[in-house]
């Protein structure tokens, strides 16, 4: 594929994605979904069309016709289902979230959200379906997908789509002078354009009490599995892949286990993000059984986090829980909690070793050569101050700017440092206000005072039977009843620290989910959208 071609598709696959998420549901915006999932798979081709394991499949065409019939398949299968039962769009992208598929071609191994690719697919096709061909006779219900008038979205909940439609195509134009524009092709079509296809598909779903219900015992269900993996892991002292992993086990004192997933770091993060979640649901619980049940799935994620050594993951979940100590109670005192804590977690470094001084070297030691990177991160962001060298790069660019051109570790794990490395001021301008637009809408209201007297509202948590209501104050969380919202707030806040010591901010599609169940849900709280729609 020429360079023109490659480039030209990579505007039309970002700008077509971005574009869906500003428009109303309606054929034009599920014409521009399907182009832009339509376009990625062939952009990924076309890129690795030399590589070997594009050719290792072209050169079986009976493989490569069974992948593509299964996927097919697939794809029509849960498009029916969609469809006949909308709860499950939704369902299987959350259930989706955590697995890659190792693909081996050519003697080299892929691991891709697989999986997460086939189940928006089949959302696409499930919408296309509803908005192109729709019922005999019609559908005017009012809650109809696709139908109605389009939202009416106020202060930060009505930019966050303008926003992240920013981050999308300003990532997909800084690929075209990038020093590695095969990478930055690479992450625009792996994860911004099918994630942004995703968070349309789910901003739109009506995220009642049972559909929350629901995604909760999917991830706990998710997540025990996962511990019960590590577990044998820990056990039997070894790993089912990841050989860089296996190799460190057996030079260190302590077992890092990684369960399905790849590295320790993502599996401790999706850990904490679920802790995190299972934490609100106990603290807004309304019967001692869902309390108890919740804090006996809390301890058994506690129990898996900690083989996973990962110091990111430990960080996420603190900030996570101090969140919800915040809005549950008092964030006055949550803030002195925190002060004290971060007192204490610099006077144990600095003492720890007996030494009392903290030096670059030791700390770059024990952050695993990360201090090199944010250092060497820095560097580039004052050479190229403005555009950056382009989305992708920084792995080439810092390579380039080495002595020793074959360190081992040359990927950014801080968030910010990669965005000011590759793309400049106009990134982090982009990345601040998404973070702080995204804030922004995920709280809104959350923090909103008790009334005078405590908290003896019919609905309150741990007040008697909830309310059995109907209409949309019934299916939705609003700010009487808070546990919803506050949990995914607190997931955002713990994912995003996480993204300090850890990068895979965009590229993580929890994120991007996080944001549309959010945004739908302060939406209803606030009671400013009218048109609150059902799983297509």
């Amino acid at each position: 594929m020429s360079d023109f071609l490659a480039g030209a598709g990579v505007l039309l696959a970002a700008g077509a994605s971005a574009s869906a998420i500003l428009l109303p549901p309606g054929r034009l915006r599920s014409g521009l979904m399907v182009t832009a999932m339509v376009l990625f798979p062939l952009l990924i081709a076309g890129d690795q069309w030399h590589t070997s394991q594009i050719v290792d499949l072209r050169h079986d065409s009976g493989r490569l016709l069974a992948l593509f019939a299964i996927a097919v398949l697939a794809i029509g299968v849960m498009a029916y289902a969609f469809r006949r039962w909308q709860i499950l769009l939704p369902l299987s992208i959350v259930f989706a979230l955590p697995f890659r598929v190792p693909l081996h071609a050519g003697g080299d191994t892929a691991n891709l959200l697989v999986p997460l690719y086939l189940v928006i697919a089949a959302g696409v096709l499930a919408v296309v379906l509803r908005d192109w061909l729709p019922p005999a006779g019609g559908d005017d219900r009012e809650d109809s997908p696709g139908r109605g008038s389009p939202r009416s979205e106020t202060g930060p909940a009505g930019r966050l789509p303008y926003v992240l439609a920013a981050v999308v195509f300003l990532y997909a134009v800084q690929t075209l002078y990038s020093d590695d524009f095969s990478k930055g092709l690479q992450n625009v079509c792996f994860f911004l354009v099918p994630f942004t296809v995703a968070f349309g598909l789910l901003r739109d779903v009506r995220w009642d009490a049972r559909l929350l219900g629901w995604a909760l015992v999917v991830v706990g269900v998710e997540a025990v599995l996962f511990v019960l993996i590590g577990g044998v892991e820990l056990a039997s002292r070894s790993l089912f892949w990841n050989d860089q992993i296996i190799r460190s086990n057996e030079f260190h004192t302590y077992f890092r286990v990684n369960s399905v997933f790849w590295d320790p770091n993502v599996y401790g993060r999706y850990l904490a993000l679920v802790t995190t979640i299972a934490a609100a649901g106990m603290l807004w619980a309304r019967t001692r059984s869902s309390f108890w049940v919740l804090t006996g799935l809390i301890l058994v994620l506690w129990i898996g986090l900690v083989p996973t050594y990962s110091q990111s993951s430990f960080l996420a979940l603190l900030a996570g829980l101090a969140v919800l100590a915040a809005i549950r109670w008092s964030w006055r005192w949550t803030l002195a909690a925190v002060v004290v804590g971060l007192v204490g977690a610099i006077l144990v470094v600095l003492l720890v070793g007996g030494s009392g001084k903290v030096t670059s070297d030791r700390l770059n030691v024990d952050l695993s050569g990360r201090g090199s990177l944010v250092s060497g991160g820095i560097d580039l962001f004052a050479e190229r101050p403005i555009w950056g060298y382009g989305s992708g790069s920084f792995q080439a660019a810092y390579r380039d700017h080495r002595d020793n051109k074959d360190a081992p570790v040359t990927v950014s794990h801080t968030e910010p440092v990669t965005v000011a490395a590759e793309q400049g001021l106009l990134g982090l301008l982009i990345y601040f206000s998404l973070v702080v637009v995204a804030l922004g809408t995920l709280g809104r209201g959350l923090f909103t005072p008790l009334p005078v007297g405590g908290d003896d509202r019919e609905d309150s948590p741990g007040r008697g039977s909830p309310r059995s209501e109907t209409g949309p104050a019934g299916r939705a969380a609003g700010p009487a009843n808070p546990a919803a919202r506050a949990a995914i707030l607190a997931a955002f806040i713990a994912l995003l620290v996480h993204t300090l010591a850890y990068a895979g901010y965009f590229e993580d599609p929890i994120t991007w989910v996080l944001l549309a169940i959010g945004a739908s849900l302060a939406h209803a709280a606030a009671g400013d959208d009218p048109v609150i729609r059902k799983p297509a």
